[in-house]
Parts: structure tokens; sequence; C-alpha cells
């Protein structure tokens, strides 16, 4: 379908009709229906000089009649074999042949501006993706100086490596959960490289920092124009990850208002850029983050039920740093180099007196925190070594381990002391509903029940279940 992009001319009918604002008939041209449509169609150049408010091929012959139009001149604008539009003429006056010819020579001149139109378009949009892309590299060097690869050799963290190698080469999206700080963008950056999609790009949104009203324009993109400060046309993340993966961090904190579009691309491959009706098809492959109980969220009705099993094909759940302790000592040793390598420091040792410090702090921050708590190490440093807060060998800003807690129990009894089922079953209650009082009953997040407990808010609410634990009413 031919779209009128350009006209000009002179009523004489209606002197208050802009015929430089047509609409209607005038704005759509199937192709090969009608004069307009069968130049555009067949690339051939058409005169009619007889009859023409006759034809059964004019869409308003009262139109002509009543602004006395008698000729018509239709001329295909082509460039290197290409149909770009048609230059259609109607005239009060019989179009001479010589006219036509001068047509023909304007109607090339004019498909050559075009086609340079085009490709100046083509070349600002090329620039401005590599430009994205570039922009996206750097940071993605920078995370991988800062955070570097995949380290430690505990069970927990090679049952997450083996689910990466499982999955790293299908097209599944993957859905990684786990607390801040556990790691989450170095598995997503390690199923990326792993992957057939490796030789494209891996695009990241931390959807946390995305503001609301500026979502749908960060996924999707928009044209100038769309709205205030849209000052040129902008490439989206999806366009920009097109053929390659699509790293959608904090997915959780997507406003509900917006899953619905973000399904549709997951579920069609399609998208319109913002203040574009134009539809735009791209090939993504989608790894989500969250820190969130997105099943809690569903049935809360803050996250999409269908959103949620899309983004889940394959979940990956992270351990935090608690649960794999073996792994500090190589972690530290890892980041010690990078800190040293960055701040110009060389001669830092890391003594096993260090490790077992760490090893007593519960790391709330996970990985993450190690790594800052390192850092600052490094810089406080005298004399080639490390100098460690003395208060992590004494804090404990989350709940202790299991571990712990289970040695204390053992601990406070006799050791003869054998506790029966029933009255273990007992104590596991207690305890729980002593963690419930003091968490006021909220079971999820920070300073609620399960961080008391140092289990997993699942884990929690299964163990409520099967304790027949409710809550009393009235509770706050």
């Amino acid at each position: 379908c031919l779209h009128l992009v350009a006209s000009a001319g002179k009523p004489v009918a209606d002197a208050g009709e802009d015929w430089a604002r047509l609409s209607g008939d005038f704005r759509r041209f199937p192709m090969n229906v009608r004069k307009v449509g069968r130049v555009g169609g067949s690339g051939e150049p058409l005169l009619v000089n007889t009859d023409l408010a006759g034809s059964p091929e004019i869409a308003r012959p009262d139109w002509l009649r009543r602004e006395r139009i008698v000729s018509f001149a239709g001329q295909p604008l082509i460039f290197r074999g290409e149909i770009l539009g048609v230059l259609a003429v109607f005239s009060r006056a019989e179009i001479q042949a010589t006219q036509f010819e001068w047509l023909r020579t304007f109607a090339d001149h004019a498909a050559v501006a075009i086609a340079n139109a085009r490709a100046f378009e083509e070349v600002a949009r090329l620039r401005q993706r590599l430009e994205l892309e570039r922009d996206y590299l750097r940071e993605e060097v920078r995370e991988a100086l800062a955070f570097g690869e995949i380290v430690g050799q505990s069970p927990a963290l090679q049952t997450v490596l083996q689910q990466i190698d499982l999955v790293a080469p299908t097209e599944a999206a993957v859905l990684i959960t786990g607390e801040s700080g556990t790691g989450k963008e170095l598995v997503a950056s390690a199923i990326h490289e792993r992957s057939q999609r490796r030789d494209r790009a891996l695009v990241r949104v931390n959807c946390a920092s995305v503001p609301a009203e500026l979502f749908e324009s960060e996924f999707f993109g928009h044209v100038k124009g769309a709205f205030t400060g849209a000052l040129r046309d902008r490439v989206g993340r999806f366009q920009l990850a097109d053929r390659g993966t699509l790293f959608l961090d904090e997915v959780g904190e997507i406003p509900i208002a917006l899953q619905g579009k973000l399904l549709r691309v997951l579920q069609e491959g399609q998208f319109e850029r913002v203040g574009d009706d134009t539809t735009r098809k791209v090939d993504v492959r989608i790894i989500a983050a969250t820190n969130r109980d997105l099943k809690r969220d569903v049935e809360t009705g803050r996250f999409r039920q269908d959103l949620y099993y899309r983004l889940s094909v394959f979940p990956i759940e992270l351990p935090s740093l608690r649960e794999r302790p073996d792994d500090i000592g190589a972690l530290a040793a890892h980041f010690l180099r990078l800190a040293c390598s960055r701040l110009k420091r060389p001669d830092i040792r890391l003594t096993s007196q260090d490790v077992a410090t760490l090893r007593q702090y519960d790391w709330p921050g996970n990985v993450r925190e190690l790594q800052h708590v390192i850092e600052r190490a490094v810089i406080l440093a005298q004399g080639g070594r490390l100098r460690l807060d003395p208060a992590l060998a004494r804090r404990h800003a989350g709940p202790p381990s299991a571990t712990l807690r289970r040695a204390a129990i053992v601990q406070s009894r006799p050791a003869a002391a054998v506790a029966p089922e029933a009255e273990m079953r007992a104590r596991e209650r207690e305890n729980v509903l002593a963690a419930l009082d003091q968490a006021r009953w909220k079971v999820y997040g920070p300073g609620g029940a399960a961080e008391l407990l140092g289990i997993k808010p699942t884990t929690l609410a299964s163990r409520i279940r099967a304790l027949g634990i409710r809550r009393p009413a009235g509770g706050g």
C-alpha cells in the first residue's frame, strides 16, 4: 500500500480546502488498484488525457469534475530497480508529451534524493545502535573487572554451574533467583557466553532503576516527538538485543501495566515503538533475575501469572554466601587480586587468620559485600597485611547459620540427653512461633521470620503448614 507523504495544489471549488493536508481517499493507495496503485505496482508510467472523470479507476470522479481536472500523469520513483513510490499529477489542462518526459526526469532525481535520505536515516540508526552497544560493552568490561568470574568449588555452587551448562545451549528463558549480591549478573553472563548467541550482544536492563513512565520507551524505544523530551528516534533494549540476549535484572519491579506488553513480545516477538504504529519483529532470548518471591507476588496480584511462567521455564536459585562458606577463602583471594591491581597495591597477602575471620561473619550482603570488605581492607593495609574490620569476628548482621544453631542446641543439652521426636517437633514449633512473634508475623523480606531463622521463606511457609501454625485472630 502506498501512503501519501507530500501533496500540494490550489483548489477552485473550495478555497478553504488545504491540499497540503489531504485525508480520506487521498491518504492510502493500494498497490495495483486504480491509477496511482497501478503505477506503483507495475513501475510503468501512465498518462491519461481523455475522459478521466469517467474512468472506473478514479475513486472520486465528483472531485475531479468539481475541480475541473481533465488530465493525470503518474511516474514511478525508481532507484536501482526498486520502486520507492509514485509521483502523481492531476492537471486542469492537458499534459503534453514533453511535460510528461520532464516529469520522468524530475521523478528520477526525486528517487535519488529519497534513497539518499533513507540511507542517511539508516546510517544514523546504525550509528545510534553502535553507540548504545559501545556503552553496554564498556559497562560489561567495568562489571567484569569489578566482579570477575564465578569462583568457588562448594557443592552448592557446583550445582549452579551444572544447571548453567544444561540450559545455556538451549533457547529456554531462565529465571535466576537469590538474595542480593549472590552473583546473578555473573550467572546471566555465563549462560550467554555458553549459548549460540554469544557472538551477539548481551543487553542488560536494571528494571529497578527505570522510572515507571519510561519503561515502555526503555524496552521498545520511541520516535522523535512521541513525548516531551523525545528529541530524536531512540532504539529500545529489545531491538538492541535482537538475535542476542536480554537480561532483565530485578524483573519483579516491572509495573503490572507493562507486564502484558512484555508478555506479548515474548510470545509473538513483535512490538511497536512509543509514538509509532510500525510493528517490528525481534528475536531475543530472555534471562531474568530477581531477589523477590515472584510466586508470592503472583498470589497477591503484583505479578502476572502468565508472565511468571513464561520467564521461569528454567529457574536457577543461587545460594547465599552463608550456604557456601568453603568458598569464602577463594573468593577473598580473587577479590584481593582484583583490588590490588586496581588500587596499585600488589604486595598484600591474605593469611589463614584473615580467612578464619571472614568465615565467622554471616555476610547478609553476600559476595558483593565480601568484595567491598576486601577493597576497604586493601586501602587500609599496612606492611603488606590486610586490615580487616575487627568487628567482623563479632558482628552477625544476618541470622546465624543453620549449622551454628544446631551446634548451639546440641551443646546446650547434657551429652547423654536425647530428645524424642515429639519433643523436637514441639521445640521446633515453639522456635518458629517465637520468630514469627518477633517479626510480627512477617515471613518474607528483611527482618522477616525466615531471615531470623536463617531459612528460605518458602521453606518456612511449608514448615508453618506442616506444624499446623495459624496466625492468632486480631494479630498485627
